[in-house]
């Protein structure tokens, strides 16, 4: 308590009663112990409050220098030990960047280096490609490199979406890739199958290899797309909501297999949650799937129309004779179907059929008579057309 406190506090004090002849005395009584708790530091008004307000404000302080070394890491540098080469997949986003970060050790944390590059405004500056990193870089060290092209040249290879360990085969050898696809996405330390529920029904890859656009150093072959193509899975299946599959008794495999059947009988995006109902209805309704595809897949045929033969082969992939799922996925399916798959549209639809006129869209029913006067609708149409009644710009 200051002097003028103490002024202003004693001023407040009541003056004695000239006709109380013992006034006086009680009122310099009072005066004295009053200016004792004063000066012994325990009494006058306000004097908790300002202990409070010292313990908020520096609590306040010392959360403030906790998030500043939190965040910004002023005694952290460029990292430790030989620096490795790192290759940053496109389609990950942020918080798969500081997750791949994270588990190689580059950063301590993921969620505070996420947050560093909000805040740092770094989000949206980040090239994905081959980088360079230390283990335990500093979050604005390893932004920085993030923020930087990547200096060696590198190869483009784009991977559409569905298309199967085959067909990937094929882009690879036409990117000049070098290796065996096929030999290289049978198996990998980097991904188990099993892992996902496929429960040993899985015998290579297929539906993990991650459909997006990967660069590659020159020297890249056929291993370092597929690493790539399963470190994208594994960093896109976290963003997945699989409650609603999960309720059905479906694990992530077996969304995988939904949704890359989604991803071929899909034409128009709108249609995937529509789809991968249809599919979700049969499988309850205990009816056969009928979806080609599956065909296609077991007599490796995409692009020629399918035999009568092809049709009828005994495979466990012929849905047309097999009930419930196949064995497995059929294709690599992307983001948008594999989340149609995990939560379809809310629909008793379970028939479909091609909407002549259109580029592939189609009519959904959950009526047989309805579906049947589609189909013959779609017929005619086709009859018409001499060919398919579709028609694509």
């Amino acid at each position: 308590m200051t002097d003028q406190d103490r002024k202003l506090w004693f001023d407040d004090l009541p003056s004695a009663d000239p006709n109380d002849p013992d006034a006086a005395e009680r009122a310099a009584r009072r005066a004295e112990r009053m200016k004792r708790r004063s000066t012994a530091g325990g009494g006058g008004p306000g004097s908790r409050r300002g202990l409070v307000l010292g313990s908020v404000v520096g609590g306040f302080v010392l959360v403030l220098v906790v998030a500043f070394f939190a965040l910004f890491q002023p005694l952290k540098g460029d990292g430790e030990g030989k620096p490795f080469g790192l290759v940053v997949p496109a389609g990950i986003g942020v918080s798969g960047v500081a997750d791949l970060l994270a588990e190689k050790g580059v950063v301590t944390n993921a969620t505070l280096f996420e947050v560093r590059a909000t805040i740092s405004g770094k989000r949206s500056e980040l090239f994905f490609g081959p980088h360079t990193f230390r283990k335990d870089m500093s979050f604005g060290a390893a932004l920085a490199e993030l923020g930087q092209p990547p200096q060696k040249e590198t190869r483009t290879v784009v991977i559409p979406e569905g298309l199967s360990r085959s067909e990937t085969s094929e882009v690879a050898a036409d990117a000049g890739l070098k290796g065996d696809y096929m030999e290289a996405s049978v198996a990998s330390p980097l991904l188990r199958p099993n892992a996902f529920g496929a429960q040993g029904r899985a015998s290579n890859l297929e539906g993990f290899l991650f459909p997006a656009t990967y660069e590659l150093a020159p020297d890249d072959g056929v291993q370092e797309l597929v690493d790539q193509q399963l470190e994208a899975f594994r960093q896109n299946i976290k963003s997945v909501d699989l409650s609603y599959a999960k309720s059905k008794n479906l694990n992530v495999y077996d969304v995988l297999t939904i949704a890359s059947m989604v991803e071929r009988e899909v034409s128009v995006a709108r249609e995937r949650p529509t789809v991968a109902a249809v599919i979700y209805n049969r499988l309850s309704r205990g009816e056969p799937l009928f979806i080609d595809a599956t065909i296609r897949f077991a007599v490796d045929n995409w692009e020629q129309p399918l035999t009568q033969s092809e049709l009828a082969i005994d495979s466990p992939y012929n849905t047309r004779l097999n009930g419930g799922l196949p064995p497995g996925p059929i294709g690599s399916p992307g983001l948008a179907s594999i989340e149609a798959a995990a939560r379809p549209a809310e629909t008793d639809a379970w028939l479909y059929v091609v909407k002549p006129g259109t580029c592939g869209e189609h009519v959904f029913s959950d009526d047989l008579a309805e579906h049947n006067r589609n189909v013959a609708k779609y017929q005619q149409a086709q009859a018409e057309a001499g060919g398919s009644p579709t028609v694509c710009p």
